[in-house]
């Protein structure tokens, strides 16, 4: 039988030390079509193991109902069939540059509960979850035959808190339902971070993108004896929109990599591959500082990370070099790069010949409308990702004042009296032009994704203060959700009519035909903001400010022949608004 133990100062596997040389790669951000090429590229750089995170919200969008937690273990067999040890990383909260770090929306927007504290609200919650969660890790552990070697408790709990009597629950929750595979905590290499977030008895590791001695040299003050790690070697980073794209210089990467291995030490490349944030799960960080208090600034549906294995499974220079650094530390020969997914056969436009206004869609795939004295958040509504249409009356007669939104998350389209006002966000949220009464004003309101990092994760989202004309608050607010998990069962009840010409905002319906299915990206020239989905499958937020350009489209998610094409417009652009024909171009 298998044994993996923590010694003094070694991994041990089957009683020989082992050096870990682990990639991070989310089974949620690829498609399972491309599970098995992705992993065949992790061992072809060198890598004998591989990470990955468990998003909770993504497997329980609501209490009570689980969705497909079987891919935890269907990943798990994947990474036994490609010959790979794993890692697994289940929580609660994750960060991952994922929406609300992982925590379903209904959990954190609960009234009184704490979440990543003792709170027994916030517990229940995890142990129900944990239970069916579990049971597809438990049986895939090294000592039942299958490749789950370490278990993480929390993640990075000492950039947040210093509650360690929840973290010792926690860990004490993972042994009673069954894992014994050794457990580990991750934080940064910092006193602080290292007290609120370790564990007497449990594995430290460490985070960082460099200096890794100094990085070890920190953990052996609190860790003395025992394997060294850094369970998170940024190798890459994450975009926001509307900033500028991130990279690592390759050779900069790999030495710093070798540094890590010349201490003797394990590694996780985070990333190996990062993927792609389909579906709007992209989560948002608060800039600012090390504080994390700052202006929001949402992440973008590609996780490249700038990877070595690109967002389209590609080996990038990056991936060369790091090769040429692991493959010192393999005991044998590095396999040979697998076979890649093969491209679109052939460039090809999608026609869109179908529309319906906002305000249809949100009567056929909404939620149900409510009356308040005022603005209900996201979480009230049972929104996840989506947006909310709010609509309150300004009294009159009475002469112009401003109009502002308090406490607005995220960004909000205007109407007032049917005639778009303007586009107003946390920053900006008050309109230009003041507002005579009587009036009808509408509030479309996006949220952009929820904080994944921080002081101020779990914030809740909508309009979270009120409405103001003038320094009077305007009561009597109706609102309706549409929730992004609403267009799962397709669109059928959506009543479409034609394109119109102006490039309203809207569903706009319509196919592209296929010739050679395979691996695509999706161009949107001219079109604002909104999702796109292909034959059902949500490719995530497209957005003009940049630096994200083109959706990613999964081969597996194509069919030869003709293919349906839904796009969510949420601020104007389409056809003959300034949007050119949506385009499928081979990656």
């Amino acid at each position: 039988m298998s044994e993996f133990t923590v010694a003094e100062s070694d991994f041990l596997l089957d009683g020989r030390p082992v050096r870990l040389l682990s990639g991070a790669l989310h089974y949620f951000r690829v498609h399972e079509g491309h599970w098995r090429h992705r992993l065949e590229m992790l061992r072809a750089m060198g890598l004998n193991c591989v990470e990955t995170y468990v998003p909770w919200n993504l497997h329980q969008p609501s209490p009570g109902r689980h969705r497909d937690v079987q891919a935890v273990g269907r990943f798990l067999d994947a990474v036994r069939a490609a010959g790979l040890w794993a890692i697994v990383r289940p929580g609660p909260y994750i960060c991952a540059e994922w929406e609300n770090g992982g925590l379903p929306h209904w959990v954190t927007g609960e009234p009184g509960t704490r979440a990543r504290t003792r709170d027994e609200r916030f517990l229940f919650h995890v142990r129900n979850w944990f239970h069916p969660l579990l049971h597809e890790i438990v049986p895939r552990q090294i000592d039942r035959g299958g490749p789950v070697i370490m278990v993480q408790v929390e993640n990075e709990y000492g950039s947040y808190g210093s509650d360690t009597d929840y973290l010792e629950q926690l860990a004490d929750l993972l042994r009673v339902k069954g894992v014994t595979v050794p457990l580990f905590t991750s934080d940064g290499p910092e006193d602080h971070m290292l007290t609120g977030g370790s564990l007497p008895g449990v594995l430290a590791t460490v985070n960082f993108g460099s200096h890794a001695r100094a990085a070890f040299e920190t953990l052996r003050r609190h860790r003395p004896k025992g394997p060294l790690m850094c369970m998170e070697f940024w190798c890459g980073w994450f975009d926001h929109w509307g900033g500028a794209p991130v990279a690592r210089d390759p050779e900069e990467a790999a030495e710093a990599l070798r540094e890590i291995l010349e201490c003797g030490a394990s590694v996780n490349l985070y990333m190996a591959h990062g993927g792609t944030s389909f579906a709007g799960w992209a989560g948002a960080n608060r800039g600012g500082g090390e504080l994390h208090e700052g202006p929001l600034e949402p992440d973008v549906t590609s996780y490249d990370y700038d990877a070595p294995v690109d967002e389209y499974g590609r080996p990038t220079e990056k991936f060369w070099r790091f090769r040429e650094v692991l493959a010192r530390y393999h005991p044998e020969p590095v396999p040979e790069l697998p076979s890649p997914p093969a491209p679109l056969g052939s460039p090809t436009d999608v026609a869109l010949t179908g529309w319906a206004p906002l305000v249809d869609v949100l009567e056929a795939l909404g939620g149900e409308e409510t009356v308040t004295p005022v603005p209900p958040t996201f979480e009230e509504l049972g929104v996840g990702r989506g947006l909310v249409r709010y609509e309150v009356g300004v009294p009159g007669p009475r002469q112009p004042y401003p109009l502002t939104v308090r406490g607005l998350r995220d960004l909000a389209v205007v109407y007032v009296d049917g005639e778009r006002a303007g586009v107003l966000t946390e920053d900006e949220p008050r309109l230009k032009e003041p507002v005579a009464g009587p009036a009808h004003v509408e509030l479309w309101v996006e949220s952009l994704g929820r904080v994944n990092y921080g002081p101020r994760s779990g914030e809740a989202k909508g309009i979270t203060g009120g409405l103001l004309h003038e320094r009077q608050y305007l009561h009597g607010v109706r609102a309706r959700g549409l929730d992004l998990d609403a267009f799962a069962d397709g669109v059928e009840a959506v009543p479409f009519g034609a394109s119109p010409e102006d490039g309203a905002p809207g569903l706009y319906r319509g196919t592209v035909t296929v010739r050679g299915a395979g691996d695509a990206r999706l161009e949107l020239p001219g079109w604002m903001r909104g999702f796109v989905w292909v034959n059902g499958f949500n490719l995530g937020r497209y957005w003009s400010v940049g630096p994200q350009r083109s959706l990613y489209v999964p081969g597996p998610v194509l069919r030869e022949g003709e293919n349906e094409v839904w796009v969510l417009e949420l601020q104007e652009a389409g056809p003959g608004g300034g949007g050119a024909t949506p385009r499928l171009e081979p990656v």
